[in-house]
């Protein structure tokens, strides 16, 4: 009996493995904001990474856990929040970008609420903008939503850290800042990465993300 529950423990493993999603665009739609080559560089080298890494990283955390072993489950958990929050990370990222993006919520509740918080769009816009460029390193600008409060923050994550799991905030929208989401097209210059990401923005898709949080 034993053997056959790690057998389907084991079955299920391999079930529940992380898959890289499909981008729902071609890699060269987000031009000229976004290179095809970086799209290509970013999704299928870089985002695939942290699935193989996550996957590699959970099934030694089955093994540490059938054999009870805590120093191993503790050491783990490292890999796991820095892949595994790649992994949601950049899936989030995807979504909400798109070649018929930019402009800036035409109706409904996040607008509403993003008027109430910031006056103008603008505001937001500015404040996402800076903590976005501001980031020392690595790391993530967000758009977040405080269900508790019901109220938008603008906030940062270091390297790939997610921001559900690290603050409590639901993610609306990510600005990924690491040098390799940019660098090939902008060079150093974060600002002007930053700045064309705006034109890419799927504000639907962020919607989407908004009424799902309420």
């Amino acid at each position: 009996a034993l053997t056959k529950s790690i057998s389907a423990l084991g079955a299920m493993g391999m079930r529940m493995k992380h898959t890289l999603p499909d981008l729902p665009y071609d890699y060269n739609a987000l031009e000229p904001y976004i290179s095809a080559d970086i799209m290509k560089l970013h999704h299928s080298k870089h985002h695939q990474t942290y699935v193989n890494n996550l996957n590699v990283a959970e099934e030694k955390l089955a093994e540490a856990m059938e054999k009870k072993d805590v120093n191993k489950i503790i050491q783990l958990q490292a890999a796991i929040r820095f892949n595994g929050g790649g992994h949601l990370n950049h899936s989030i990222f995807w979504e909400t970008l798109s070649p018929q993006g930019g402009g800036e919520p035409q109706d409904g509740a996040l607008k509403d609420l993003i008027l109430e918080e910031f006056v103008t769009f603008d505001a937001l816009k500015k404040a996402l903008t800076e903590a976005s460029v501001g980031v020392q390193g690595s790391g993530w600008g967000w758009l977040g939503y405080d269900k508790a409060a019901h109220s938008l923050r603008v906030v940062t994550c270091a390297n790939q850290d997610p921001l559900l799991a690290t603050t409590g905030l639901y993610p609306l929208f990510g600005i990924d800042v690491w040098e390799h989401a940019y660098y090939l097209q902008y060079k150093n210059v974060r600002p002007d990465y930053v700045n064309a990401i705006w034109h890419i923005i799927d504000w639907k898709s962020v919607t989407e993300r908004f009424k799902a949080a309420l």
